[in-house]
């Protein structure tokens, strides 16, 4: 997949700067966005100033920069190995300044957002130039990113014309001053490429390169000869005699780059003076060296990239291939990988060869007979269409009848349990209150499951070990005993204890259960969960609007609580965006009714799939210890710290029970105790976002309809390719079923509940049709 990730830079390396990250798909709108900054770095600065001043004197006495008279002190080589040793610094001062803490948000979103197999553009955008110098390339992000490559771009850009395909690249090609250098090789290069009208033009005067550019259409423009920069400006030596800056001639140029001129390369020396102001122009794409390049890395590059791209890679990939054979040079003429730069005009997409050839007659023609194939099928698949339509959208309205929930959640049960096993969630521990927890001392004086002097001495076993949160799955709607007041200290000052209530009915008697009165309401989450109407818990409610008659009166459930709580810790607050909960860059895909097998079912509040986590057992989400456990000093330290602490009641006669998708050894529905049910629930929040577990959504209505209609014409093409063979016919339609299941098993695992059961029944059903309105033929 081809990315475009944008750093746009503001600011300067003395005193600091701003940097706004997008990225998005290749040719597309951007679909995030992140901001950092980055401090200044004096030391980056001055290191990048000195290696220019000692690179100068090692290369200008054999480059393409304009001839002059140089002298210099020392042997080469002590001036090569100080070159090396100043970029070793450069090196060291970038990653430093790249990784510090105030850039951390876009080097994560980076590595977050974009796969290691993404080939990606990255465009630089910054006006000053001592940015433009940096090594971008360097940066570790194009070390771990292979097919990702940089391009400097300026802040202001316009968009051009694109290049018409034509039969062969055209290319004009300006041999300027060649005096101490070897452009012939250049030439040679030039004019073995594949598929190309080359145009050359030896030491030209000024009005015979107007002339070609203003009356001639050109793919790419290519100078090789002497040029430098002084300042901002940029000049190439046409001939012996004559000089040029982009000034002198930008009319011409812009008429070219008006024609389609798509491409830039300058062979020669110094190029980003050049650069920028050929950028003022807004031509597409720009190949230039940042610093004076000795004869031998420049022609070794053009010969790579040309080689390459021609070849069919992407310009940007092309340049990096290039630019990293030139490492073999290093030992002689050092830093020659870090010459070569792309300056992109960011409206533009980069070229690839092929782009700027026509398509050839062969494949019109294979073009034309596919089309006339399609056309005949279509004509042959008239009625299967119409009967896999009428099918379809009967299938499609009984779902929506809720004819077909029963057997959709059947299925969702069966493959939930198949599922491979999953490792136990280590951000999560269970006190799990059992039997035995009755019967010690400390529960002498209980009132409900957990005396206050229980629950206070557990509270002093806790804190001291740092958990990130304690949630405790026990209704408490009376008031501590007066005798613990540190209890009821606690409780009032705790910043990561939670409490439940139990929201009461929106219509009737039912008030539900209040909160303990010590607690504050920031610190509550409420304990509802969600039935279908088989009595199955599958979904997880986040949070609901709470009748202004209940005792309960906090919106937001426990799992979601003792879940922010935890990512707090990790920078991360939950918010709601459009509807939906979005915890960093995961959102929470709110379940709206109909829905999926939902087609009727009451979706109030904002609710999501359950995607239960299964060890051995479902049971198993979390290591799990006794009450007696922690109070006699069982449980190691390391065990609570950072820990999420769920506390809860685990016995069969607690009446806080719930069925869920797994099958017991009675082949009826397994029941797990709330705690565990809150525990699975807190685990698929901190798992979607610090894991990128998938979570478990369904489908809109369009793309449920067109997979569903897809089965059934695979069912009608099944039958109508087995005719004559009945037994055939059943054999592949058995084989279809099969590869249906298992590939919406796969999806399952993915995250995507798809329609299996309608899927099934309209491709059995279109089979079925086909088969008996042509009997004659079966």
């Amino acid at each position: 997949m081809s990315k475009l990730v944008v750093l746009k830079i503001d600011g300067n390396l003395e005193q600091g700067l701003r940097a706004t990250l997008e990225i998005g798909e290749d040719n597309a709108r951007s679909y995030i966005e992140a901001h950092a900054s980055l401090p200044n770095s004096t030391d980056l600065n001055n290191s990048l100033i000195q290696w220019q001043s000692k690179y100068n004197s090692v290369v200008n006495n054999n480059s393409r920069i304009k001839p002059k008279e140089m002298i210099y002190g020392g042997s080469i080589n002590r001036r090569i190995n100080e070159c090396k040793q100043l970029e070793t610094k450069i090196n060291q001062h970038l990653q430093s300044w790249l990784n510090c803490q105030e850039f951390s948000s876009i080097n994560n979103t980076l590595r977050e957002e974009l796969n290691r197999d993404d080939i990606v553009r990255v465009l630089i955008r910054t006006n000053d130039e001592q940015l433009q110098q940096i090594p971008w390339h360097l940066w570790d992000f194009f070390q771990n990113y292979s097919k990702a490559e940089f391009a400097l771009s300026t802040v202001t850009f316009q968009k051009t014309e694109q290049s018409l395909p034509k039969p062969k690249v055209r290319i004009l090609a300006i041999l300027g001053n060649s005096t101490g250098i070897d452009v012939q090789k250049d030439r040679e290069l030039l004019e073995s490429l594949p598929d190309s009208e080359v145009i050359f033009l030896v030491e030209p005067q000024l009005q015979e390169l107007s002339s070609q550019l203003w009356e001639q259409k050109w793919d790419i423009l290519f100078f090789a000869g002497h040029s430098e920069t002084h300042g901002n400006t940029g000049k190439l030596y046409i001939n012996q005699t004559d000089s040029l800056t982009i000034q002198e001639f930008s009319n011409a140029l812009r008429s070219s780059i008006t024609q389609g001129l798509q491409l830039a390369i300058f062979n020669s020396c110094d190029g980003l003076g050049l650069a920028r102001q050929l950028s003022l122009l807004n031509i597409p794409q720009i190949i230039v060296m940042r610093q004076p390049v000795p004869d031998k890395v420049a022609q070794e590059f053009l010969k790579y990239f040309l080689l390459a791209f021609s070849s069919g890679k992407s310009l940007y990939l092309a340049s990096r291939e290039a630019r990293e054979k030139l490492q073999s040079l290093e030992d002689k003429f050092p830093s020659a990988t870090w010459l070569p730069v792309i300056f992109q005009n960011p409206a533009v997409l980069p070229p690839t060869w092929n782009s700027l050839l026509t398509s050839n007659d062969i494949n019109k023609e294979a073009n034309k007979s596919t089309f006339k194939l399609k056309n005949q099928r279509q004509r042959n698949f008239f009625t299967l269409i119409a009967t896999s339509l009428i099918v379809t959208t009967s299938v499609i309205g009984a779902r929506f009848g809720g004819m077909l929930e029963k057997w959709e959640l059947h299925l969702f049960d069966q493959i939930m349990q198949s599922r491979p096993a999953e490792r136990s969630d280590q951000r999560i521990l269970i006190i799990g209150i059992k039997d035995e927890d009755f019967q010690i001392p400390e529960q002498k004086d209980r009132k409900g499951s957990l005396s206050d002097l229980a629950l206070a001495k557990l509270l002093e076993k806790l804190q001291p070990h740092k958990p990130r949160a304690i949630g405790l799955d026990i209704f408490r709607d009376f008031p501590v005993d007066s005798k613990q007041i540190t209890l009821k200290t606690n409780l009032q000052k705790s910043d990561n204890f939670f409490a439940i209530c139990q929201v009461g009915e929106p219509e009737g008697e039912e008030r539900g259960i209040s909160q303990p009165p010590e607690v504050k309401n920031q610190y509550l989450g409420f304990s509802n969960v969600i039935p279908d109407s088989d009595g199955v818990i599958r979904r997880h409610l986040l949070s609901m609007d709470v009748p202004i008659t209940s005792l309960c009166q906090t919106p937001i459930s426990l799992s979601l609580q003792l879940a922010a709580q935890y990512l707090k810790a990790e920078g991360i607050t939950p918010q709601i965006v459009q509807g939906n909960w979005q915890l960093g860059n995961i959102v929470l895909p709110r379940l709206q009714s109909p829905t999926g097998a939902y087609q009727n079912a009451d979706t109030w509040g904002n609710q999501i799939i359950l995607n239960y986590r299964s060890y051995h057992s479902p049971l198993q989400i979390a290591d799990i210890v006794t009450l007696k456990d922690v109070l006699t000093g069982k449980v190691k330290p390391e065990t609570i710290k950072n820990r999420i602490i769920l506390i809860g009641v685990m016995t069969r006669t607690s009446g806080d029970q719930f069925p869920t998708p797994y099958i017991a050894k009675q082949r009826t529905y397994q029941e797990m105790p709330g705690v565990i049910i809150h525990a699975q629930m807190v685990s698929q929040i901190l798992s979607a976002v610090l894991d990128r577990r998938p979570l478990i959504k369904t489908w809109t209505f369009w793309i449920d309809f067109v997979w569903v209609w897809s089965w059934s014409l695979a069912g009608g093409i099944i039958t109508l390719a087995s005719q004559k063979k009945l037994f055939y016919g059943i054999l592949t339609g058995g084989i279809l079923i099969i590869v249906l299941y298992g590939t919406c098993y796969w999806l399952f695992i993915q995250g995507n509940w798809a329609p299996l059961v309608p899927s099934a029944i309209a491709l059995i059903s279109v089979g079925c049709v086909k088969a008996i309105t042509n009997p004659n033929k079966m």
